[in-house]
């Protein structure tokens, strides 16, 4: 079965992202406030810390994804709404500690908890929403649920430090750059949709189909961010462009100049990725664009979010399977 969405880069869909956020309107207001709920400390600088990043205008997408496989397969239940949270706990955690890694100093264009508060203190309070996390979803009393985050949490790190270990490298090949991404992003994505078919007690296939949608949906998504870290403002970006170079990261659209650019072009791009040089930004701009490295990049996530789209034909039809649809077109024709 192959769904009928063709999703191509000249689509002229344009999903209405707070259309689809209304969908789950009434259950993101009961995870918020458990998730201020879990964030309420005696140890003052964790709520600030918390409260902080967890308030910083995110788009709440992983736990909207969540919700919205489980609506697509029934009820949902109080479960979906604690691992709604657990999911967006993680995915702060993981905030919290590339801030570090990467020395960042802004986050969603506001300053990043690690220059605010220093990068001791987002360490632990990225320490402390994972150990909640864990003692939330105790409370499911599923070992599935437990067998999957536990998992989801290993791949996260061992695709942080792959990424550690790729930065500064010019040969990292296009092969090795997506097991990154998957590992470091999709993988939360994945689980996110895996869990709310699991709490809904689905299949193994829909629930393995559901998984597959948030994978690609999480590779498309990262793919078109490392796209806008090339053609973005700062203000939609909401960080400083050029930031993935100064940090050595060579993201797709940098390898794949590196693989059809002339040998002088090639030899701009690798020199900036050792160096990790923010001034080579407007030379390796210009290779970018000559080499046509961010519409391959954007090809490549057209091709990812096709795949999501696919995946959700087992799907009966209803309002949360088009928003699901929906998300994914957005993941790839988004501007921030």
């Amino acid at each position: 079965m192959t769904s009928q969405t063709n999703l191509s880069p000249n689509t002229k869909q344009h999903p209405d992202f707070n259309t689809i956020k209304d969908l789950t309107t009434e259950e993101t207001k009961a995870v918020d406030k458990l998730i201020l709920d879990e964030l309420s400390s005696d140890v003052i600088l964790i709520n600030q810390v918390g409260h902080y990043i967890v308030g910083n205008g995110g788009k709440r997408l992983r736990p909207m994804l969540l919700l919205l496989a489980a609506k697509a397969l029934g009820p949902i239940h109080n479960h979906h709404l604690i691992l709604a949270a657990v999911i967006e706990f993680i995915h702060t955690a993981t905030l919290l500690h590339d801030d570090v890694v990467d020395e960042s100093e802004l986050r969603r264009g506001k300053e990043s908890a690690n220059a605010v508060w220093g990068n001791a203190a987002s360490v632990l309070v990225g320490d402390y929403l994972y150990s909640s996390a864990f003692e939330m979803m105790v409370r499911t009393n599923n070992m599935r649920v437990m067998e999957i985050l536990s998992k989801t949490t290993t791949a996260i790190a061992e695709g942080e430090v792959l990424q550690l270990l790729n930065c500064n490298n010019p040969e990292t090949t296009e092969a090795k750059y997506l097991e990154v991404i998957s590992r470091k992003t999709a993988i939360l994505f994945s689980a996110a949709t895996r869990l709310g078919a699991v709490i809904s007690e689905s299949s193994p296939e829909i629930e393995d189909n559901l998984a597959r949608y948030g994978q690609h949906l999480g590779i498309a998504f990262q793919l078109i961010d490392d796209a806008l870290d090339y053609k973005a403002t700062k203000e939609e970006l909401g960080k400083n462009l050029g930031d993935d170079l100064a940090e050595g990261k060579p993201t797709l659209p940098l390898i794949h100049a590196i693989q059809v650019g002339t040998s002088e072009e090639t030899q701009i791009i690798i020199d900036a990725i050792k160096t990790g040089d923010r001034d080579a930004f407007q030379e390796v701009y210009n290779v970018v664009q000559k080499t046509q490295a961010i519409a391959y990049t954007e090809q490549r996530a057209h091709e990812e979010a096709q795949k999501a789209i696919d995946a959700l034909a087992i799907l009966p039809d209803s309002t949360y399977k088009t928003a699901l649809i929906a998300l994914a077109e957005f993941s790839v024709q988004r501007n921030y």
